[in-house]
């Protein structure tokens, strides 16, 4: 096996609450220069910038995951990572028929531009991707895994946003593949915190929104080589996660 150091949390400029120069270019410019070898591109309930990040990516060494950090009706964030970039346009379809559209006077809250490989701005997305969407949090990681992908609670340490601060716990009934542990958070006060969901696996993201942010802090994978059904194979137990 083979070590792959992997950040599965970055933002891209299409999120309202990241910088605009998150462009795909820039980041994996980023993500060259910090050794990543697998990064996740997980903007606020839409895929729109997956497709040019992929392939900026070409020939840099840097295996980038479709992905999309999902907002349920409960307000909890969820990361949905997919083989393919089709699967996530798909899961963004099923989640824009819950998302409002928003009016020209909020882009001042955020651009969420879409943008091609030359940082030029081809679209401003129209939904409100920082609402909630309409799907309960069980239903909505049975949806992902339905389309074939993969569920991770986003930063279960934080007070706001997470499975933790809406619940009050992980429900047992919502099959996550993984929880993600934010940077701020050590691996002792993670055991104390979450020391009652040790069957489920732990990852590290650095939930990038600058690009200064990104491979702050990581997770390395074990794998046979850098492929989803490899990290699917590690979050089943089948593959050694380190962080």
């Amino acid at each position: 096996m083979k070590r792959f150091i992997a950040d599965l949390h970055i933002h891209t400029c299409l999120s309202p609450c990241a910088e605009i120069d998150m462009t795909p270019r820039r980041i994996i410019d980023r993500a060259v220069k910090k050794g990543l070898d697998i990064i996740a591109i997980s903007d606020h309930n839409s895929a729109d910038n997956i497709g040019v990040t992929v392939k900026m990516a070409e020939g840099r060494g840097i295996k980038v995951f479709p992905s999309m950090e999902i907002t349920s009706m409960e307000e909890a964030h969820v990361i949905a990572i997919f083989s393919s970039i089709e699967e996530a346009v798909e899961m963004q379809k099923l989640i824009f028929k819950g998302l409002p559209d928003r009016k020209a006077e909020e882009r001042l809250s955020g651009y969420q531009l879409v943008v091609n490989e030359k940082d030029e701005i081809i679209n401003f997305c129209r939904k409100h991707l920082l609402g909630a969407s309409d799907m309960s949090i069980k239903t909505l990681v049975q949806t992902v895994h339905s389309l074939g992908g993969i569920c991770i609670a986003s930063h279960v340490d934080r007070g706001s946003f997470s499975v933790t601060s809406q619940f009050g716990f992980i429900p047992e009934d919502v099959a996550f593949d993984a929880l993600e542990i934010s940077y701020n958070t050590d691996k002792e006060k993670a055991e104390v915190m979450l020391s009652e969901y040790k069957s489920i696996p732990w990852i590290k993201s650095s939930d990038a929104h600058h690009l200064n942010d990104i491979g702050r802090i990581t997770t390395s994978f074990y794998l046979e080589k850098p492929s989803f059904e490899e990290m699917v194979m590690a979050f089943r137990g089948q593959r050694k996660i380190e962080w």
